[in-house]
């Protein structure tokens, strides 16, 4: 089964093992259509999902032809193993089309290629550690859920400078995702899509970005509500590109923070030559290993399997100082 766009922060050059809470079948409740009928209404009671009566028989053939990939795949000698999780009875389409709508290719057409500031500040870097996992430094919020809105470019953006936030200031703040959603209105779509590059320079010309306390997440596009915005607590003075396809440039940041992108993967983890990325995504708990996933490294995006290895970027950010207050209004600045 694919797995398909925005994933978002590299978190780690080493290997996490165990899996999060997960849904378990046997193979004998899918020997007949009643059975898997009752495996279903078991699995929607596990989930706390809903469904409208009329829609109920083709989530049930959906989640059938799922159930059964699962069960196939498990059976093969594989490195990783595949759960049931909420999004069981969706199809790839589906999933991507309300999960996924990063819309990178589209915006990118648009936008060109991005940009940067064009430099590399870790490109003198020599040593790198085996590992390095933010979450145990404290660089990481905690996980996090877009929910029917495709604004994984937002929390991609807003990880990436909580991150190297908590590494300036040794605080770790929740920035506001729906800032991004409702006031990046022209230069990315809100839950139709978005480019974190775009959305680095947003939050630099506005002085900066606020918690996300302040401006809650909605999961939908709204009219930007400007006296919270005018309310920045983290800022930052750009943002800078990995080097496409570059595995060592890739490392050297990873080392020093996290790594935010978008990314198109299929089949992860074919190969276990080298210890994975740890990779966090948007989705909930419920996706992957507790909203995590283990990205095989070595790989570039020639292979199909990495847009990490080609669109990577991370915020940057010189010093400890954030903004204090509101911003003027532009009566004040009269």
């Amino acid at each position: 089964m694919e797995l398909n766009k925005c994933f978002l922060v590299v978190l780690s050059l080493a290997l996490v093992l165990g899996l999060g809470e997960s849904f378990d079948f046997h193979e004998k409740e899918l020997e007949t259509e009643e059975s898997l009928w009752d495996l279903y209404e078991r699995w929607r009671s596990h989930h706390t999902v809903s469904r409208s009566l009329d829609d109920k028989h083709n989530r049930f053939n959906v989640f059938k032809y799922n159930v059964h990939y699962v069960h196939n795949v498990n059976k093969k000698d594989k490195p990783y193993k595949l759960k049931l999780n909420k999004f069981a009875d969706m199809t790839n389409h589906e999933f991507k089309s309300t999960y996924a709508g990063s819309n990178v290719k589209h915006h990118r057409m648009l936008r060109g290629s991005p940009k940067g500031n064009g430099t590399f500040i870790y490109e003198k870097v020599d040593m790198v550690p085996p590992s390095v996992d933010w979450r145990k430094k404290g660089a990481i919020t905690g996980i996090k859920d877009q929910g029917q809105c495709g604004s994984c470019w937002a929390f991609s953006t807003v990880v990436g400078v909580e991150g190297i936030n908590q590494i300036k200031t040794k605080k770790l703040v929740s920035l506001s995702e729906q800032e991004l959603v409702d006031c990046d209105d022209k230069e990315n779509a809100g839950c139709n899509g978005g480019l974190m590059d775009l959305a680095f320079e947003f939050i630099k010309r506005k002085g900066g970005i606020t918690t996300k306390e302040n401006y809650p997440y909605n999961a939908a596009d709204e009219t930007c509500d400007v006296s919270k915005e005018n309310y920045p607590v983290v800022s930052i003075d750009g943002h800078e590109n990995v080097p496409a396809n570059n595995k060592d440039a890739l490392m050297k940041v990873a080392a020093n923070q996290p790594i935010v992108g978008s990314s198109l993967v299929a089949n992860p983890l074919k190969r276990m030559e080298l210890p994975p990325r740890i990779v966090k995504n948007s989705w909930g708990t419920e996706w992957g290993e507790k909203a995590y996933i283990r990205m095989q490294r070595g790989i570039s995006d020639k292979e199909g399997l990495c847009g990490i290895a080609m669109e990577a970027s991370y915020p940057i950010k010189s010093s400890s100082n954030n903004p204090k207050g509101p911003l003027p209004s532009p009566k004040d600045e009269l």
